[in-house]
């Protein structure tokens, strides 16, 4: 599939790739890929946000640290997202890598239980940091971030978080989500 031609995804930025070259990109079919992805495992995220826009979060694997210099991580989220407009508001984010106990947040956090926004924070022990975002108490480690910048692309916005506080959690084993299952890591 082309995200060039007529067939790209209705939510697609143009000129996403035109960076690099004019040229079209061509790329694997969503389902072999999202099946390809099912093989990395990764660590499970929940990522929340307050402030005037209101509170949520939403349970992510898409984390990433960018550079030490100034610390600073990315969050990518679906652009189809209720969370997205809030985070966007707040300027404000925390990610919260969970222990191996947390699935059930995890759950509550990806949709799974029905409950949304605020509700979510029924599940589990909440503080906040420097940003006001929550901060789970059960959780590894928590980076709470400002938002510097946020990218379009594809299907998802790719948020940048200047680090501007951690807490380290309890030590122990992580969550990890691996072949579409948590496992223990």
């Amino acid at each position: 599939m082309s995200w060039i031609d007529d067939q790209r995804p209705d939510d697609a930025m143009a000129g996403a790739f035109e960076a690099i070259g004019p040229e079209p990109v061509v790329t694997v079919g969503a389902a072999a890929f999202r099946d390809a992805m099912c093989r990395l495992g990764a660590a499970v995220h929940v990522v929340t946000t307050a402030g005037p826009g209101g509170k949520t979060g939403f349970t992510a694997t898409a984390v990433c640290s960018v550079s030490d210099a100034p610390p600073t991580l990315l969050v990518c989220l679906n652009r189809k997202s209720h969370g997205g407009p809030i985070l966007r508001e707040n300027k404000v984010f925390c990610v919260n890598t969970l222990g191996a106990d947390c699935e059930a947040v995890a759950d509550v956090f990806a949709g799974r239980t029905g409950a949304a926004k605020a509700e979510r924070f029924v599940t589990g022990l909440w503080s906040t940091l420097k940003t006001g975002a929550p901060v789970l108490a059960a959780s590894v480690v928590a980076f709470d971030c400002r938002v510097v910048e946020i990218r379009a692309v594809a299907s998802h916005n790719v948020i940048f978080g200047a680090v501007v506080d951690i807490r380290m959690g309890p030590a122990g084993p992580a969550l990890v989500y691996h072949n579409r299952a948590y496992k223990r890591v």
